[in-house]
């Protein structure tokens, strides 16, 4: 493929954000920023992937040292020009191209339900982070109280009515693919409601983590 030539992954994922008018716009924008900017703190070599224009981004990058990753070359256009931010072209069904302990801390924000093959990913993220490193980020779920009823229903699963989801993930199946790499530290329920606080497998619709990223060695002993 020539180098001005485009992916059809990345021809598809440009008509769906920006064709569909959601260049700076974030879910949960302030909250999950403001949420993510306490877990990271300052002074912390950080790497967004799936950053985008950098509208979530803003909100940690003041005294750190952060990178964007995506495959959106007008989105990270964007955050260059407004945020003065390192930016980096990145297709995240390969390889990082990244150093074995190269940052403090992975940040993938909605993000994990359009992968193919996350756990690749996973391990990937898992390589580039400093041991003790964190990966944070947030997921939409799926096979929460509504989404059986609609299922009962007749229907499909779409969330959010976005066609580029991948992964439908309850609860459950998110701790266990996190768990794979990472030691969780803290789920943060961002949508879902009251209920969702006591019985988060039946109601919350999306949730925020936290992790740690251990050695071989730690890992195993757990």
């Amino acid at each position: 493929m020539k180098k001005n030539e485009k992916s059809l992954t990345q021809s598809y994922y440009e008509s769906h954000h920006i064709d569909g008018k959601r260049l700076r716009q974030s879910f949960l924008e302030s909250e999950r920023g403001n949420l993510f900017s306490n877990w990271i703190g300052i002074d912390k070599r950080i790497l967004d992937l799936g950053g985008r224009d950098g509208t979530l981004t803003k909100y940690f990058i003041d005294n750190n040292n952060v990178i964007i990753g995506d495959i959106d070359e007008n989105a990270l256009a964007y955050a260059e020009k407004t945020y003065c931010i390192e930016t980096k072209i990145i297709n995240l069904n390969e390889s990082l191209p990244f150093p074995d302990n190269s940052f403090d801390v992975v940040v993938m924000a909605e993000v994990l339900e359009h992968l193919p093959y996350p756990l690749i990913t996973l391990s990937e993220i898992k390589r580039v982070l400093k041991t003790n490193g964190e990966f944070i980020g947030n997921v939409p779920l799926a096979y929460h109280l509504k989404d059986r009823l609609q299922i009962l229903r007749g229907r499909k699963l779409l969330i959010s009515g976005d066609p580029t989801h991948l992964q439908f993930l309850s609860y459950e199946d998110v701790y266990e693919l996190l768990s794979v790499f990472f030691d969780i530290k803290e789920i943060d329920i961002l949508k879902g409601g009251k209920k969702s606080k006591f019985f988060p497998k039946l109601f919350a619709r999306n949730i925020a983590f936290r992790c740690i990223s251990l050695s071989s060695y730690d890992k195993n002993r757990k």
